[in-house]
């Protein structure tokens, strides 16, 4: 089973590749270093309420469709 880290990672990674958007290039956006951003995406990571929300306004989406698996 899933941990809610991964299925968010699962999420941000799969939002990323359909905006084509590589892994540096969204950490830039969210002014993060890119392992960061590998970590989230790999559920290793558990990111502050502050980048979840900078990922969201990168993506326009609300903050609550981050978290509907």
């Amino acid at each position: 089973m899933s941990t809610i880290y991964e299925k968010f990672g699962a999420k941000v990674r799969s939002l990323r590749k359909k905006k084509k958007l590589s892994q540096e290039k969204l950490a830039e956006l969210i002014s993060r270093d890119p392992r960061t951003v590998v970590a989230i995406e790999a559920g290793k990571r558990n990111p502050t309420l502050k980048t979840i929300y900078k990922i969201s306004l990168v993506f326009k989406i609300p903050l609550p469709d981050f978290f509907k698996f």
